[in-house]
């Protein structure tokens, strides 16, 4: 797709970090960057004499402009020749950024955003957005480290399908390696373990590994061909895949991972490991959801 990438903008320190990584992202793409700010009152802060969808008053216009003119400047920087969009719509965060993740190729939110649940290590725009997006969405937490590899949950269901695509073309985009990271036990938990596992069963070992080693061949089948220019390091590790994936994060420049793998239940949009990545990975974290999902 050569939608733009789209990111929330809402002046926090979050936010802005995720606007100079929305804008490299849009430069290396060739398309446009597209800079949202959800605009709504909560209903007992309606500015007295104004109207609540009129961000007019109150120093509100004065408010968004200038946030919204700091964040094109940083993208400016970064990405000089990008096309850059500034939007304000009027609604809630979750639902224009879900809108908008329509007719985008990138979705780029911050961690945490304005709040008064400032306690809260991932913002609702962001565990929501990952969720419904109809576009891969790229949540920034920590520092982003340009030049490190890109690393990849593969787990070899239909839905990680898509995540290790993105992360071939992440990695080709920025000219970097591939980490892909397959992690398994001699337990029936395989990747993505759930309650509904049948615990203890355990299978021999050296026969439980050629298999694993098979899922992961099968995951990366055909994309070595399609990226010939990425460098890919395939890892089995015999171990629980959060625990490992967000370890392995520290040493990474983006983690990429289905939205629901193995184990999951039907009904939830986001499994155990891409919610546990998007709390406690080292680095920023894309979550890629199927077509199905």
């Amino acid at each position: 797709m050569n939608g733009p990438v789209v990111v929330g903008v809402d002046g926090s320190p979050s936010s802005l970090a995720a606007v100079e990584v929305a804008a490299r992202e849009a430069g290396l793409r060739g398309v446009a960057l597209r800079l949202v700010h959800a605009f709504g009152w909560p209903a007992a802060h309606i500015p007295a004499g104004g109207r609540f969808w009129e961000p007019s008053g109150a120093g509100v216009r004065e408010l968004i402009d200038g946030t919204l003119a700091e964040a094109e400047r940083r993208a400016h920087a970064l990405a000089p020749r990008t096309e850059i969009q500034r939007e304000v719509v009027v609604g809630e965060p979750l639902t224009v950024l879900e809108i908008e993740s329509r007719t985008a190729s990138l979705a780029v939110v911050g961690s945490r955003g304005h709040s008064r649940f400032g306690a809260l290590l991932l913002g609702s725009t962001a565990g929501h957005l990952a969720a419904h997006a109809a576009c891969p969405v790229l949540v920034v937490r920590g520092t982003p480290q340009p030049g490190r590899p890109v690393l990849v949950a593969v787990d070899g269901s239909p839905a990680s399908r898509g995540a290790v695509e993105f992360a071939f073309a992440q990695a080709s985009l920025h000219g970097v390696d591939l980490l892909a990271l397959h992690a398994w036990s001699t337990r029936t938990e395989r990747a993505y373990d759930a309650p509904a596992d049948p615990p203890f069963v355990t299978y021999d070992e050296e026969r439980l590994r050629d298999e694993e080693e098979r899922v992961l061949a099968e995951a990366l089948g055909g994309l070595r061909e399609k990226y010939p220019d990425v460098a890919v390091d395939r890892r089995l590790v015999r171990g629980r895949i959060r625990h490992t994936l967000i370890e392995a994060s520290a040493d990474a420049g983006l983690v990429v991972v289905g939205a629901r793998g193995h184990g999951g239940f039907a009904g939830l949009l986001l499994g155990s490991v891409s919610q546990a990545l998007l709390h406690h990975a080292h680095c920023p974290v894309a979550v890629v959801r199927t077509e199905e999902e």
